[in-house]
């Protein structure tokens, strides 16, 4: 009974510790200091918004005791909702009431505390109990709002306490944030809290407030940043907004002392007590000049190389990148998938020290340690993506790129792999960009810094080819259709991971290299049969997933849904950006595309291109610029077997030609016997175009949809 009794009153103890905090963090939100708890008014210049942002605050704070480190986050909204659309986004929340954080190396428990109220417009509020009116939804609590009306003001608060253990040097995620919001912001304020041993980088870009540092008793460090009548942006499709909004990026790191400030992944300040504002070249250099160095065991690159023979050191650093992608990579896939499948542990099969990449760092040190044996010059190149703004900016070092520029007579760029990745392209995020380069003397010690300029990419190298041949069903209740596709250069990179599970690609590589697959190592035959057929009955499972999500893609693509679909990948496309990532797909379009009228049909021939950009009336008028993530183009071919005892009219609608300084669209159509066959291309010609050549691409792209909208007659014979 005492120790029931006992139970009793922890818990009780708990939850009223519990309450008392929850109504701490109300007071620090609404209480008597709340500067805002009767701020009701908006500007009349947005009276015609969806909603206005009263106030806008976000807090970060960090602190230690001993090797405990407690972390707390929040933000605070005032919204005054002004209509419909605003009062549908903001009528449900949710959130974790309780997680467990995964910093430092112990488990611990962390906290959400939410605080929701409604302010009616005569002043009168109303605090929603949150304990109580929440649901559970799965993993975690959704709470409805209820009774909003246009003219409401929300005021609602998220806290989050989140506490880890951590004795040596830890990085916390960057903030990167543009000031402004979909909505318009009254008033922002952003403040954060350190003290010893955390060290900060923060700055702000395209002309947002500087940061403030506020005077505090005792060791504490206090910042804040506040900014005035913030306009909404609408974010647009090809904007990237740190590049051009106002925006503030910053980054906490905690060091314990100095050997742990001299490992720290950052471009650490001088002094806990300095903000750093920039990273300039003599940073970077400083950075980088001892990160990385030649080292690695050569010997299979050795055994690889023995008897064969090169054209150039070009060919031979090509040919040794994609072997080293697969012996210390591809090659241990199916482990980590056997592993994870809970069928064996696996990774004792490849003896006592396998050599496994999964760091940059290790990928980059083995790679200089052959390019330093085969005497081959080379030079470290740091970029940044132009997503994040330019080079000069670079303020995080996880923002930073690494790769080898190889300086054969034709420079190869090489980075870190994943299972698609080329020795002859460099990533799209950072081509066409301002980088520094570290030239390395006599391939093993960096000696300077400059600036240069990345490589670019064309729309006619990243192209994509398809043919589609189409046929109706005698009953013409259904289309039969085959796609064949081929992607070049950038337009592989998102399709081949989303089209290509590790089975699609393992044994391509252990047919190149002559490397044994997984389960062969396994010594015993019982036992290899046994994992074998649980190996590929979780093959089987996977590849009926893959089957729907290629049903679902192509059905994306076009815009309809279709049936009994199929694909068969022809060449994956690993080995070289001009070598295709092909795959050919049969499917059928029922009660589709083909419209009865009369004796005649109606064929929605247009739609066949795929899904094209939408302009809406809303986005003419544009005053952001645009951001493209590589040129590319697009070329079509479809051939439709005319049934016999039709005819086809209305082929001048298909006929169209756009051509600017920003891209083009061009379709063509003509019968060759029982075939009409129609040609379209499209292309995007650049990176980058001010908003003023806005109407332009819009010119083109809205011929690529009317395009899809264009139909032609089959008239009886």
């Amino acid at each position: 009974m005492k120790t029931r009794f006992l139970i009793v009153l922890l818990y009780l103890y708990g939850c009223m510790a519990n309450a008392q905090k929850k109504d701490e963090v109300q007071e620090l939100f609404w209480g008597k200091d709340d500067a805002y708890k009767s701020a009701m008014t908006i500007p009349d210049k947005w009276k015609n918004e969806s909603a206005v942002v009263i106030y806008k605050n976000e807090n970060y704070d960090f602190h230690k005791f001993g090797t405990n480190i407690t972390y707390t986050s929040s933000i605070r909204k005032r919204i005054k909702l002004q209509d419909q659309a605003a009062i549908t986004e903001f009528s449900e929340f949710s959130f974790k009431d309780r997680f467990y954080s995964s910093r430092g190396f112990s488990l611990r428990k962390g906290t959400n505390i939410i605080g929701i109220k409604v302010v009616k417009p005569d002043g009168s509020e109303k605090i929603i109990n949150v304990d109580e009116e929440a649901v559970k939804a799965d993993d975690k609590k959704k709470i409805a709002i209820p009774n909003l009306e246009p003219g409401d003001i929300l005021d609602y608060y998220y806290y989050a306490v989140e506490p880890f253990k951590m004795a040596a040097e830890y990085g916390f995620e960057p903030e990167e944030n543009t000031l402004g919001d979909t909505y318009p912001i009254m008033d922002l304020k952003l403040t954060f809290t350190t003290e010893n041993d955390f060290f900060v980088n923060f700055n702000t870009y395209n002309g947002a407030p500087e940061l403030k540092q506020i005077q505090t008793k005792g060791g504490d460090r206090k910042y804040e940043l506040i900014a005035t009548d913030i306009d909404k942006n609408d974010f647009p499709r090809w904007f990237y907004p740190l590049a051009e909004l106002p925006c503030y990026k910053f980054q906490v790191y905690f060091a314990r002392n100095g050997n742990f400030e001299a490992r720290a992944t950052a471009f650490l300040p001088e002094k806990e007590s300095i903000i750093k504002k920039t990273v300039s070249e003599t940073d970077v250099f400083n950075y980088y000049e001892k990160k990385f160095k030649p080292f690695g065991d050569l010997g299979d690159i050795f055994k690889f190389l023995k008897g064969k023979t090169f054209k150039n050191d070009e060919e031979k650093v090509r040919e040794v990148y994609y072997y080293m992608r697969h012996q210390y990579y591809t090659r241990y896939v199916e482990a980590f998938v056997i592993k994870e499948a809970n069928i064996m542990y696996p990774f004792d099969l490849y003896g006592n020290y396998p050599i496994f990449f999964n760091t940059e760092i290790q990928f980059i040190n083995h790679f200089m340690a052959f390019l330093k044996d085969y005497k081959i010059d080379y030079d470290i190149i740091i970029a940044t993506p132009r997503g994040n703004g330019p080079i000069k900016d670079l303020l995080i070092e996880n923002n930073a790129a690494v790769m080898l520029k190889v300086n054969t007579e034709n420079p190869v760029y090489v980075h870190f792999f994943n299972p698609y990745t080329n020795a002859d392209q460099i990533s799209y995020s950072v081509e066409n960009s301002d980088a520094y380069a570290l030239h390395v003397v006599k391939r093993k010690k960096v000696s300077d810094i400059e600036t240069i300029k990345l490589p670019s990419s064309t729309y006619k190298d990243n192209q994509t080819v398809g043919k589609v041949s189409v046929s109706i069903d005698p009953d013409f209740a259904s289309l039969k259709i085959e796609k064949e596709s081929s992607l070049y250069g950038h337009n592989k990179d998102t399709e081949q991971p989303d089209k290509m599970y590790f089975f699609d690609y393992v044994t391509e590589d252990y047919d190149k290299y002559g490397t044994e697959p997984l389960l062969n190592l396994v010594k015993s035959k019982k036992r290899r049969e046994q994992y074998t057929n649980e190996f590929d009955a979780l093959k089987n499972k996977l590849k009926e997933k893959q089957k729907e999500e290629f049903k679902k893609s192509t059905e994306a693509e076009f815009g309809f849904e279709i049936d009994d679909h199929s694909l068969s990948i022809t060449n994956t496309g690993r080995f070289g950006k001009s070598t295709p990532f092909s795959f050919n797909e049969n499917f059928t379009v029922k009660n589709n595309l083909l419209k009865k009228a009369g004796t005649n049909y109606v064929f929605e021939i247009g739609k066949l291109i795929g899904q094209q950009a939408e302009i809406e009336e809303k986005e003419n008028k544009r005053t952001n610029n645009i951001y493209m993530a590589f040129p590319r183009s697009f070329k079509n071919e479809i051939v439709f077997t005319i049934p016999d005892g039709y005819t086809v009219s209305g082929l001048d609608k298909l006929n169209k030609k756009v051509e600017n300084t920003t891209g083009g669209f061009e379709s063509s159509a003509k019968i060759e016997g029982n075939k009409l066959i129609v040609n379209t291309y499209k292309y995007y010609a650049n990176y980058f175009e001010p908003n003023a050549n806005w109407k332009n691409m819009v010119d083109f792209l809205d011929a690529a949809y009317q395009f899809t909208q264009e139909k032609v007659l089959l008239k009886k014979s």
